[in-house]
């Protein structure tokens, strides 16, 4: 997130000096599309007798939300930050999962795990390349804030972390001659995988991978 603010305040100050003689373009957006995400929690230590199994969930999480964005535009190509300012809420997981250590001990339980994530400070810092007058694509790095907030029957509580990842997309571009234009685009996501540790150091959650595609559309106004 630090490379992220850096890059923003960079960009601004970049605005304030030049916006008059190369353009500068701000616009809201809406965006809908869906995650895919792998995630596997490890119960017991590495180093523990009992044995270490993975249980493993995929889940496809449908997704819609608001961006503000500014970019600074320099002959067809732009440079531009996208920030979402609300958080984005996933719904409340709930499954019931045999207790491994339990298991491996030789006795037999079952716990319920209730898993919800907040997702705050979306941004992307993008490149865009206008291919003709209308069609363009574009290139982003992207950046969040994940806050969980569980109730796992094993015992577990996690911290927060962060992930980063990367987005492409290509789109539609139409000005109008009061200075307004609009965008139509469809974007992939992808996201590095993560790691966190339990507070007593015992479990491990592992995300391999979240992936997303989406539509988005785009109202904005040049200076």
């Amino acid at each position: 997130m630090k490379k992220i603010t850096l890059a923003l305040v960079m960009l601004l100050g970049t605005f304030s000096m030049a916006s008059a003689e190369l353009g500068v373009n701000v616009g809201i957006s809406g965006q809908i599309g869906a995650f895919e995400a792998t995630a596997r929690e490890h119960e017991g230590s590495t180093t523990a007798a009992s044995r270490e199994i993975s249980g493993k969930d995929d889940v496809l999480t449908a997704f819609g939300y608001g961006s503000i964005f500014i970019e600074k535009t320099i002959g067809r190509f732009a440079i531009g930050i996208d920030y979402v300012p609300e958080a984005l809420e996933s719904d409340t997981s709930s499954t019931s999962r045999p207790d491994l250590l339990a298991k491996a001990s030789g006795a037999a339980a079952t716990v319920v795990n209730k898993v919800q994530v907040d997702f705050q400070d979306l941004t992307t810092v993008y490149a865009q390349f206008m291919i003709t007058d209308t069609l363009y694509i574009n290139y982003g790095m992207i950046s969040v804030d994940v806050k969980t907030k569980e109730s796992l029957g094993t015992g577990s509580t996690y911290g927060d972390t962060d992930l980063s990842g990367t987005s492409v997309g290509m789109g539609y571009h139409h000005n109008f001659d009061n200075g307004m234009f609009i965008r139509a685009s469809g974007n992939i996501m992808e996201f590095d995988g993560a790691s966190m540790t339990s507070a007593n150091s015992m479990n491990v959650i592992k995300v391999d991978q979240i992936n997303g595609a989406s539509g988005k559309l785009s109202i904005g106004k040049s200076f």
